[in-house]
């Protein structure tokens, strides 16, 4: 029987705050004018002229440790505000190209009915379709009826 591994644990390379390549702030510490990418997407703008992250939010971890960087993966990256524009609003042709791709992904191709879930590659149909498993009608999409045709004669 073979034996046991052992968990190593990763050595942590620790950098004084003073050298830190970019200056570092506690959570209740940050300057007016710098957000983290999502309280920019929150405010509906994209990053625009910015080239890069201008500061750190450290994590709260790194909070107690005043004296080192934080090299966390949960620490923030700050963005300047002012150098942000607003989000780009995509064309309708766009949205109809999105529609159809996602359609195609929502659609049974044996009933051809179409789902507000995207459908699994591996088995190419809805479960109904697949093993007679009933689907809830409220997973399902309603097309708009067609148009009738009412001829004055």
């Amino acid at each position: 029987m073979p034996s046991p591994r052992k968990k190593r644990r990763r050595e942590v390379t620790r950098v004084p705050r003073s050298d830190a390549a970019l200056p570092e702030y506690d959570r209740s510490t940050v300057p007016k004018g710098l957000v983290t990418r999502r309280q920019l997407r929150n405010m509906g703008l994209s990053p625009g002229a910015n080239e890069g992250p201008v500061a750190i939010l450290r994590c709260k971890l790194c909070a107690t440790r005043p004296q080192w960087s934080c090299r966390h993966p949960t620490r923030g990256y700050l963005i300047r505000v002012d150098l942000a524009k607003p989000k780009r609003i995509p064309t309708l042709a766009q949205e109809r190209a999105l529609d159809q791709a996602m359609a195609a992904r929502q659609t049974c191709g044996q009933c051809a009915r179409r789902f507000y879930i995207c459908l699994s590659k591996k088995l190419g149909c809805c479960l109904e379709c697949f093993d007679g498993t009933p689907v809830d009608p409220s997973s399902l999409m309603t097309l708009p009826a067609p148009a009738v045709h009412r001829l004055a004669a």
